[in-house]
This record gives C-alpha cells, structure tokens and sequence, in this order.
C-alpha cells in the first residue's frame, strides 16, 4: 500500500505538482484522483487542505483522506477578514453568526474530538475569544454561556448554517464599522506615540550623555500607556536595542 501526502489547493487539484508527480510512477489513474479530491475539498475551496492518498500496489485502486483547515482559518473565511486580531480584548476584527460558528463546527468535528455538535460549536465560539471575533454582536464568552443555556439548541440541532441575505448584508456593513474603528483607534495611538517621542525627545535634552533613556524605557513609557507594539516599532524601533549593545563592549 503506497501512501502520499500533499498539502493542496483545495477544490482546484490538477494534474501537476504537488501531487501529480507523486503519482505518475504509481500506475494510478491521476484524472480520476485529482477529481475525487476536487470533489471532496470544494467546500474548503480557497483553501489549503492536507490529504492523504492511499493505492493498493495491485489493483490500483485508491482511498482519499481529507484533512480539515485550522479553526482560525476557517474562522478567517467566514469572517472574510485577512488576519484575525493580535489584541482581541481590545480590538474586535468581525463579527459571525452562530450559523456560522455552526458551519465550522461541522466541518471541524472530526479534528475537534466531539461526539456532540454543541459541544464542537462551543469550542469554535472558544477561539473566536481569542481572535478577536464578535458571535451575534456580542463577546464570544457571552455566547458560551447563552449556548449553555440552550439559547441556540434549535439552531444546533437543526444545524442550521444558511445565512439570509438580510444577514449577509448585516455582516458587511458590522465589519466596515469595526474596519473604522479600529482605523480611527490606530489613528488615536499613533497621536499618543507622538506626544510621548516629544516628551521623550524634550526630556533627554536635559540629560547628561551617560543618562540618556534606553529603548527598554522608552518602550515601557508607550506601553504604560496601551500602544500596541507594532505601533511602537515604528516610533522606537529595534535597531535602536542592538546599537545599544553594540556599544556595551
């Protein structure tokens, strides 16, 4: 029995690399490979999906095994945002739907050890805590609890995963106003990183040389004051730490 394994395109497998040359030397019909893949990862299309292909020395037939997405990836395409939130306590990226969280669910259960489908739809509810990701317009831990209580147990059981068009439309226009947001909360950081290099800069103008502030102090001052790193960075950044021990020697 020959195994491959590839991490491919899913819904839109060809012929060629990565798995068609794998193939070839096996005898197997490649066409009729790469079409049962297509078949079995169109729902992921857009996607990268590792699968295994399995053929019987002999009879050339084969067994396709599909792997699922990571939930932050799928996470990711539901809430059609390009990277989920590096500060999610304070920066919400999107906002799903429990029918959403649903989808994920079902196409995760087989990777998320769940026998139930509440308890998978929790876990995917779980990881948009720390994504940054709004369920119904509330904070994900909110919605573990209402999910608890049987809130969505109709939704679940149904397994319900269509959104209405008055749905859809709600979604778009809930990611433009949290895209402004935190467009506008960017703008407010930037402004405060300002008004702090100032202060810094007017500071330092009354130090000796040896008594200069180090970038660790600078550093501390804007994140006292909340201001993501990657914001820092570009006011305070790195280079500034290795001149300094560059000159410790």
């Amino acid at each position: 029995m020959a195994e491959i394994n590839a991490l491919v395109d899913a819904g839109d497998v060809s012929a060629g690399p990565p798995l068609g040359p794998q193939l070839g030397p096996l005898g197997v019909n490649i066409g009729e490979v790469v079409s049962e893949i297509n078949k079995k990862t169109q729902d992921f299309e857009g996607m990268k999906i590792p699968v295994t292909v399995k053929i019987d020395d002999e009879t050339k037939k084969f067994e396709i095994e599909v792997g699922t997405p990571p939930t932050s990836a799928m996470i990711k395409r539901e809430a059609k945002v390009d990277k989920l939130s590096a500060h999610p306590k304070r920066e919400k990226v999107a906002d799903l739907f429990i029918e959403q969280c649903i989808k994920i669910a079902k196409s995760k259960m087989p990777d998320l050890n769940c026998t139930e489908l509440k308890s998978a739809v929790k876990q995917v509810v779980a990881s948009c805590v720390s994504s940054g990701i709004l369920v119904e317009d509330k904070d994900p831990k909110e919605v573990l609890e209402e999910i608890d209580n049987g809130k969505y147990d109709d939704e679940i059981k149904n397994e319900k995963t269509e959104l209405t068009e008055e749905e859809k439309e709600e979604i778009r226009k809930k990611r433009e106003e949290l895209q402004k947001e935190m467009k506008e909360r960017e703008e407010e950081f930037r402004k405060k990183a300002e008004e702090i290099m100032k202060q810094l800069e007017a500071e330092e103008k009354e130090l000796a040389e040896e008594e200069k502030l180090s970038r660790k102090e600078k550093v501390s001052r804007m994140e006292a004051e909340d201001i993501p790193y990657e914001i820092i960075v570009d006011y305070i950044p790195e280079e500034e730490e290795e001149e300094e021990g560059e000159g410790e020697d």
